[in-house]
């Protein structure tokens, strides 16, 4: 019988972690986060986001038309599919659960395309943060986010200005 006691007892101690993203006070500039793992864009990814948005650019869609399409010669990935993607693979780990909304974005360049079966990696940095003057208990982050593919070639840069949460009281560190 003690030692069903003993097992309850360390199962009601063991450390409980949650997944989250980080608190306004956990985010510090000059920060570089890389997001892992990546992920591999297919056609039916590129096709369902492009035909969702009523994109019809051939140079997404269409084979043939792209094929014939210089520089490149065949079909790109739809860039908002890059973008929101490249975002998407920082939530886990910085905005999960403790972000307000997104504010805004700015400086988005596509230097290079992603095609078909290339892996998108995404790696963010804290530009700069300051407390909202019109809302307590929350602050601003800016982040720059930077996608590349697997060969190390930068595909998507973009910064985005963020509504995160601060920590709430009696909340563990």
């Amino acid at each position: 019988m003690s030692g069903t006691n003993d097992q309850t007892r360390s199962e009601v101690e063991k450390k409980v972690v949650v997944q989250r993203g980080l608190w306004y006070e956990e985010f510090e500039t000059g920060v570089l986060y890389l997001h892992r793992p990546g992920r591999t864009i297919t056609e039916a990814d590129n096709v369902l986001f492009t035909t969702l948005t009523m994109n019809t650019q051939a140079l997404h869609l269409d084979a043939a038309f792209s094929d014939a399409q210089p520089p490149f010669h065949q079909r790109l990935v739809n860039s908002m599919f890059t973008l929101s993607t490249l975002v998407g693979l920082s939530v886990t780990q910085l905005t999960q659960g403790t972000i307000v909304g997104n504010l805004g974005f700015g400086e988005i360049a596509f230097p290079k395309p992603l095609f078909h079966g290339d892996t998108l990696y995404a790696e963010s940095e804290v530009l700069e943060k300051r407390e909202s003057k019109s809302r307590p208990g929350e602050g601003i982050v800016t982040f720059s986010h930077v996608g590349r593919n697997q060969h190390g070639d930068i595909v998507a840069t973009a910064t985005r200005k963020t509504m995160v949460r601060k920590r709430p009281e009696g909340e563990d560190q």
